[in-house]
């Protein structure tokens, strides 16, 4: 997360400065999208190049290494790296005790960064007609402690205080960044409070990570396709998928959300991640697909770091992105111990599967009421 710059003075509103990012709807890559990509769209032009220039400026915890990579043995295809720095330069979390605590000024929030840190401000234009306005603006800053390159925040305004609880405006904004992105391994994703959040202050995150992942691909089973969620199964951690062919993405969000509330009325915390993928009959290639794979993981909150763990469990592990620690774990680390890992805060199967159920007959009933 950003980091902790040793006073916790709140800057005024108009110190925050990025450069206006105003988008058409027309701007989102729908179809054309695969591995191997060096496309970059204007989104991702805009969005690299301010992110290497706050590198060169020293702006960050550290200064990002290409991350040694490697695939482990075995059917998941788990894709390890090794990021030490991350693990001893990172700010310590926040200490929190509920899925649902409420915003505090008392603890590092996002109305402390560096204007410099912010890149961009993101703002759908309204529609040629005028008649509908644009979206609320999002803020893109860097995270002081990168995973790996692009590595960003997207943030309401700061100013707002929210709490760390995924919003239909938020999550569309997400969805709609890695649309903009001409590149297949932009992703976006949140972790909630009591699954690895560090920072009670609403933000997903963005990054770009090179290589394919098999929960972009891998079947799933329907739950309710009328409202485009499923089941995956056959993946490092079983998750609910919610996915759109690129239409409809108010409606994903509102959906997505919906079952995350809903995950939090029942005292669960949850990891949200969103990729390019294949339909969710799946794909037998490595490309991403036309379309946009949502995953949801209802979880076990833990509220105490995992320190001597080889990683913590948050969004890109529940993927199958594992950045590591040590290069111990780096080179010894195997699929099964990893996978045991990866899956201990996950809820077991028939569990999982009568929460799925309840969760779409929450969302046909949201919808049959809404009509």
């Amino acid at each position: 997360m950003a980091a902790e710059r040793g006073e916790h003075r709140e800057r005024p509103r108009d110190a925050l400065q990025a450069e206006d990012f105003v988008y058409r709807e027309d701007e989102l890559i729908l179809q054309g999208v695969a591995w191997p990509s060096a496309a970059l769209s204007r989104f991702d032009r805009a969005l690299l190049g301010a992110w290497q220039e706050r590198m060169a400026r020293g702006l960050f915890r550290y200064r990002l290494q290409e991350l040694p990579t490697r695939v482990l043995p075995g059917a998941m295809r788990l894709l390890a790296q090794l990021n030490v720095p991350r693990a001893t330069e990172r700010r310590r979390p926040q200490p929190v005790r509920s899925v649902t605590e409420p915003f505090s000024s008392r603890h590092f929030n996002f109305t402390l960064i560096r204007p410099e840190e912010l890149l961009l401000r993101m703002r759908r234009a309204p529609p040629a007609d005028g008649e509908l306005p644009g979206a609320e603006h999002v803020l893109v800053a860097i995270n002081v402690s990168p995973l790996e390159r692009g590595h960003v925040l997207l943030l309401p305004e700061p100013a707002l205080r929210l709490p760390q609880i995924l919003t239909p405006q938020l999550l569309r904004a997400g969805l709609e960044a890695v649309l903009l992105s001409a590149r297949p391994g932009f992703r976006v994703g949140f972790n909630s409070l009591g699954a690895s959040a560090s920072v009670n202050h609403l933000h997903m995150h963005g990054f770009y990570l090179d290589h394919p992942l098999l929960v972009e691909t891998a079947p799933a089973e329907p739950l309710s396709p009328a409202r485009g969620l499923h089941l995956l199964l056959r993946v490092p951690a079983p998750a609910l998928l919610f996915y759109t062919a690129g239409s409809g993405l108010a409606e994903l969000a509102r959906d997505a959300c919906g079952a995350a509330g809903r995950l939090l009325a029942l005292g669960l915390a949850y990891n949200v991640f969103v990729t390019r993928g294949a339909p969710p009959e799946g794909s037998a290639g490595p490309g991403p697909g036309a379309g946009l794979r949502l995953l949801l993981w209802p979880r076990r909150p833990r509220f105490e770091p995992e320190e001597d763990a080889a990683f913590n469990v948050a969004l890109c592990e529940l993927a199958g992105h594992l950045p590591l620690r040590t290069a111990e774990a780096f080179r010894e680390l195997e699929e099964a111990e990893a996978l045991r890992a990866i899956r201990r805060p996950l809820l077991p199967e028939p569990e999982m599967r009568r929460l799925a159920a309840d969760l779409a007959r929450l969302l046909e009933d949201s919808a049959a009421a809404a009509t």
